[in-house]
Formats: C-alpha cells, structure tokens, sequence
C-alpha cells in the first residue's frame, strides 16, 4: 500500500464573531489561521466577520 501524503490542511469551523456560533465547515492550509471571512449569520439574518476554529 501506498503512504498517505501529507497536505497540510486541516478541517476549522467558522464561527461567528458576534453571536459565537459554529455556522460553517471548511478546509484551510495550516497556516491561514488568523483569516477573517464574510459569512451570512444565519440568527441575524446578515452577513458577519466569522473566524476560523480547530475542530
């Protein structure tokens, strides 16, 4: 069997900035930590700064 190859992504929930929720699941490189994304907040019914969390 082959071995598996590392990538260097791991598996972050974006999580709302102002009411803390878990909204989103995404795959980002190791070192995109500290990006910040503009995601619909489902509860306010608008779009948000979300910041990526480790699973």
């Amino acid at each position: 069997m082959a071995a598996k190859k590392k990538t260097g992504k791991e598996i972050y929930f974006l999580v709302c900035k102002e009411t803390k929720e878990q909204n989103y699941t995404v795959v980002l490189n190791k070192t995109v930590k500290s990006k910040v994304f503009k995601k619909y907040c489902p509860k306010l019914q608008r779009h948000t700064e979300h910041t990526p969390k480790k699973v």
